[in-house]
Formats: C-alpha cells, structure tokens, sequence
C-alpha cells in the first residue's frame, strides 16, 4: 500500500511538473488567499501593539478626566467649562489611590523667534507633568513651584520646535514671544514622538498660571480653568479605586444630583475598546482574504476536470490493465493536494515577506502569527481535499472501454 501511495505521488508529481505553466496558474489563487490571510492577520496584530504603545506613551495608570459628560464629548458641542485648578489639588490631596495630578490647559497659538514663527500647541501646567505624562527633560529645567506661584514667563520646549526655531544653536537662555509675550527658554524635552496623530515634541510648555493670566484669560467664575486633568494612580491596581474616588470626590464638589458635568477616562478601558475593534477588523479582513482561498479551491477544481478530460485515454489505458478504481482516485487526490499544499507554503512564504515589508516601512508593528500560517496552509489543503474529490471521483468511474473508444 505504501508503495502505491509513493507510486501515485511520483505520477502526480511527474504530471504536474510536465505542465508548469497550467499549474502555476491553478496554484495562484491558493497563493493569493494564503498571502492575504496571513498579512491581513499580521496588520491587524501590529494595530494592536501600535494601539498600545499609544495609550502607553501617554502615561502609565494615567486617568484623564475631561469636562463635560459622554453626550457632550460626542455631539462636540458647546462642552461646559467645569474643571479648574481647585478640582486638580483636591483630588492630589484627598484621593489616597492618586500619586500625582497635573492638570493642564491648553491653545494654539503662534510662537515666533527671530524671522521664524510656528503656529504650536502651548500647555500650561504644573511640576508634575513630566512624571505624570512619563516625559523627560534633554536639557536645561521643567517649571517649577516658584514659577507657579509667581506666573513666571518661562517656557519648556518640545524637542521638535525647538529644533524648528533654533537649529543647530543652544535655545536655552534665549526669549521667544507667544502671543507677542517675551518668555524665557529654561528647557528642552526629549523627543516623545507623535501619538494618535498628534505630534507630542511639537509644543511649548509654559507654568499653569502664566497661561490663565496672560494667554487665555481667565473664563470660569469657579476658578482658574484647566482642559483637562491628567492623573497618575498609584499602581495598576489602583485604577480602578482611583477612578471610583475621583468621580465620587468631583461629584460632591460640584454639587452634582443627575448627570455629570466631567468624564474620567481610563486608558486600559480605552485600549481594551480598541483591541475589540482591531481584533474584529482583523478576523472580517482574514475572512475577506479567505474568499480569495474558496476561489482558489474552484479554479483547483475546474483545472482537474480539465485534466481528467483531457487524460482519458491515460486513464482508460491504466484500468484496462488492472489499475482499480481506488488507484486512480488517489492519483487525482494527490495531484490536487499537491497543487494546494505548494501553492499554500508559496503562499505562506509571500505572507511572511509581505507582513515584514510592511512591518518595515510603515508604523505598524506587524508581526508574523504562526497560527494563521498553520490555519492557512492546513486550509489550502483541505480546500485541495475537498475540491479534488469531485474531478478525482469522476476519473476513478470512468468506464475504460468507453475512455478507449472516446480517446
């Protein structure tokens, strides 16, 4: 039995090889749909770590609380102005699960040095932003409690503005103006990069207060506003605690009875939201992909009938002279099998080559997924399986006479 099967793949084989072009073509839609599968599994896994490397570079067990409630935040419409500065020191001062709170406020606005001006996102907040946002300074100093306290006009640069207004010179020391204000340079942040579109080494960084008194203007009657407030709890554990307490604290400070003027964001809810997304986007590409696999499958099956029409005179020859029925359906079998198991590792290594191209000139991570290889190629050939059956049943029932005389 062996025999025959080593006999039949070596025939198989030997067919398969004498017509490379007719074969290539039936192996290329197995290809394609092998190729697809495994890079639309590897893209869909590299938006998932470049998800969580975003949420990451904002902070670790960072809380973001913004003004406004959820309905606010989506109709994008007049969001009330409800957080202030006092909102920020209560939740450092009376929230046990919170290690360190850095309210901030924010505008665009134009800084100029020199003849170079830039149109830059300017943040007014407090000492704790760096630990709390996980930056670093590159040189010089971040604001400091005296500079709080007395709205100093000093100013923190992100790596890429103070490159794009001062080159290859030491900006530390030196003034640029916002919003025709002179303001002292005392530092420069190291490169952060850009997060969810938005480019974090392109903004200037000023003292919390300075931006209230001399930027914006003050605007609640409740005290100095901030944007929003970015909270650092004490541990992964305490996120959920820390959330709990800062909505119950706020609650009572605003005299809140129904609906919330303010939404605490959790970014590990965020991220758990957006890797169902990927996650689903990613099995509805694979399966799109997965079409081209059953088209594949057809044009295996189309390319055998072909093939048992154009061998009946082969076939009526070997069962005149004693080959049975099981014979050539196993011959048929495996030439099928053979044609979806090769075009499936071309494929597969296509797949492989195509994820780390990807992975290469674009920002996604995309990484090879050693399940989708071995789901991929064990489809292709069950696919070769399945639709070699039919072509392979009709040339083991084949009556040898009637092939001989067709023939």
């Amino acid at each position: 039995m062996t025999m025959d099967i080593l006999e039949s793949i070596k025939m198989a084989t030997t067919t398969l090889v004498a017509n490379k072009l007719r074969s290539s073509l039936t192996m290329l839609g197995i290809i394609i749909g092998n190729a697809s599968v495994i890079a639309m599994v590897g893209l869909g896994q590299g938006a998932q770590k470049l998800a969580a490397e975003q949420f990451q570079s904002l902070g670790p067990n960072v809380l973001f609380i913004v003004p406004g409630n959820q309905d606010a935040q989506r109709n994008r419409g007049d969001i009330p102005k409800t957080l202030v500065l006092g909102d920020a020191k209560a939740i450092a001062s009376l929230v046990p699960s919170v290690a360190a709170v850095a309210p901030q406020l924010q505008s665009r606005q134009s800084v100029s040095y020199s003849n170079k001006n830039s149109n830059t996102q300017i943040i007014g907040t407090t000492p704790e932003f760096p630990r709390v946002r996980s930056f670093d300074i590159g040189t010089g100093r971040f604001i400091n409690d005296l500079d709080i306290k007395i709205s100093n006009q000093v100013v923190v640069l992100g790596s890429d503005l103070a490159t794009r207004l001062f080159g290859d010179s030491e900006p530390i020391g030196q003034h640029i103006r916002i919003r025709n204000r002179s303001f002292l340079v005392i530092g420069v942040m190291q490169a952060k990069g850009a997060s969810f579109g938005t480019n974090q080494d392109d903004t200037a960084l000023i003292p919390l207060t300075t931006m209230s008194n001399r930027i914006t203007g003050r605007t609640s009657p409740y005290g100095l506003e901030v944007s929003f407030i970015s909270v650092e709890a004490k541990n992964a554990e305490s996120l959920g605690a820390a959330e709990f307490q800062i909505t119950n604290l706020l609650r009572l400070r605003h005299k809140i009875i129904n609906e919330d003027d303010f939404t605490v964001r959790n970014q590990k809810d965020a991220l758990t939201i957006v890797n169902t997304i990927t996650g689903a986007l990613t099995l509805m590409l694979a399966a799109i992909a997965g079409i081209s696999l059953l088209v594949g499958g057809i044009g295996v099956m189309n390319i055998m009938l072909v093939s048992v029409t154009e061998r009946t005179q082969e076939i009526g020859l070997r069962k005149a002279i004693g080959a049975r029925e099981q014979d050539i359906l196993i011959q048929f079998l495996i030439e099928a099998i053979i044609l979806s198991v090769a075009g499936g590792i071309a494929g597969t290594l296509l797949g492989v080559g195509s994820t780390m191209l990807i992975s290469l000139v674009t920002p996604l991570k995309a990484g090879v997924s050693p399940v989708a290889i071995i789901l991929a190629v064990s489809v292709s050939g069950g696919i070769g399986l399945f639709f070699g059956v039919v072509p392979a049943r009709r040339a083991a029932t084949l009556d040898p006479i009637v092939a001989l005389r067709s023939a």
